[in-house]
């Protein structure tokens, strides 16, 4: 039988703990009954020491049956994508409501924004009334109804992730591979899904900036859901840029709605469909990968996408006419301006991290996690990496509550958008690589 302080022990001297100390850790951290010094040396050995991939597997399914583990009676797979984060990146948004329309069930448990990226959560709160946060009831009739419904896990998913995070934040154990894999996976895996695909993102907009290091992330998460049993394919997917052209909760939301309502294409259709082209493949849903992101593609085309995401918006308490009124629901900001060039020439490098943090600092996301987001404001009409720019021609657009903030926002973007005499020799291409 393990206690806190034998098992702290042996990790400190390196011998192996056993899924059944891995199992006793993850109760004392749901529980209470494991301190909060006890969770840190926990974190920290695990840090250091490292696990293998048994163990890491042991340590994800503990801390996923630590909580509730949901359970469907459907008559299409469970599915479901987990994106490592970026800036524009409201794939989600987009992936449930196409998935449900080519038969799946999407029941995804997301998140709020974290440091320079923004969150799935934080944009359906620009949607007025619709509850991010549905008692189960609601969370099942809507994936019933809709197809899919994008919520934020209970406290009933995965505790002890919830309490292991928290220490990990204060005790510089965040980037331990195997914590991720078992943070990422066990709340996921709680969800009862029958697939999952990994948008691992690289490049100056992501948190992992370095593609080898992405490379080794996706593996590992791959690798260990797999194990766990749930089939699990990773995208290592180009976050040099921000995946669409506005930054800002209700501004990325209008983005999406454009792409629904078959207004404009570009990235966000393209790699929508690569994640669930993978997604429906191994569902068996579709002959293969190909045809996989044909059908979502065509049902973002045809309408079926848009059906779906506003039944969702509707079952979540959300307006009933939201698509066709999209204009009077979303907020705006109260000061809209132009971000115009100092020179002439190409779009040479985007620091997708700087643009995240303008929008931090606009108010469109969380500095310490008691600040209120203001879901109005952010930018839109960024150009592309290769783009020409003349002279006074615009950057893109900041949408902000005061004109100081509007300012400040303005220096952000120049200062993040590198204006080069030539045209880049090669663009980055969207999709690096897939992992199964």
């Amino acid at each position: 039988m393990s206690d806190a302080r034998s098992l702290l022990g042996r990790l400190r001297h390196g011998v192996p703990l056993t899924p059944a100390d891995l199992r006793w850790m993850a109760r004392g951290l749901a529980d209470g009954s494991v301190s909060n010094a006890q969770a840190g040396a926990f974190a920290m050995g695990i840090c250091a020491r490292g696990l293998d991939e048994a163990g890491r597997v042991a340590l994800t399914l503990a801390m996923r049956d630590s909580g509730q583990v949901l359970a469907w009676d459907l008559d299409g797979p469970v599915l479901d994508k987990h994106s490592t984060g970026g800036v524009g990146d409201c794939v989600s948004l987009l992936l449930a409501p196409a998935l449900a329309a080519c038969g799946a069930y999407v029941p995804m448990i997301s998140g709020r924004g974290l440091g320079h990226t923004g969150g799935t959560l934080d944009k359906l709160d620009a949607i007025p009334g619709l509850i991010t946060q549905p008692d189960e009831a609601r969370f099942r009739q809507t994936v019933a109804a809709a197809g899919c419904a994008i919520v934020g896990a209970s406290a009933g998913i995965a505790p002890a992730d919830r309490r292991l995070y928290a220490v990990r934040d204060v005790t510089s154990t965040v980037d331990s591979l195997d914590l991720i894999c078992a943070s990422i996976l066990s709340k996921k895996l709680a969800g009862g899904l029958d697939g999952l695909v990994l948008d691992v993102k690289t490049g100056s907009g992501a948190f992992m900036k370095d593609t080898d290091a992405a490379r080794d992330l996706a593996r590992a998460l791959v690798s260990t859901a797999n194990a766990a049993g749930c089939p699990t394919t990773a995208v290592i997917s180009d976050m040099n840029q921000p995946l669409v052209p506005a930054l800002g909760n209700a501004l990325e939301v209008a983005e999406v709605l454009h792409v629904l309502t078959g207004e404009v294409r570009g990235p966000l259709i393209e790699i929508s469909a690569a994640l669930g082209g993978v997604l429906l493949s191994n569902a068996g849903l579709v002959s293969d990968v190909q045809a996989g992101a044909d059908a979502i593609d065509a049902a973002v085309r045809d309408g079926r996408a848009a059906e779906r995401f506003a039944k969702m918006v509707a079952a979540m308490g959300g307006p009933v006419q939201f698509l066709e009124n999209r204009a009077r629901f979303l907020p705006e900001a109260t000061v809209i301006r132009e971000v115009r060039a100092a020179q002439d020439g190409f779009v040479g490098t985007i620091d997708g991290e700087a643009l995240g943090l303008a929008v931090v600092a606009l108010g469109g996301g969380r500095r310490v996690e008691t600040d209120r987001i203001d879901p109005s404001v952010g930018l839109t009409g960024l150009l592309r990496l290769g783009d020409p720019v003349a002279r006074g021609q615009p950057l893109g657009v900041v949408h902000a509550a005061r004109p100081d903030a509007a300012d400040a926002a303005a220096a952000a973007v120049r200062a993040a958008m590198r204006i080069d005499d030539t045209a880049p020799a090669m663009l980055p291409a969207l999709i690096h690589e897939r992992i199964d």
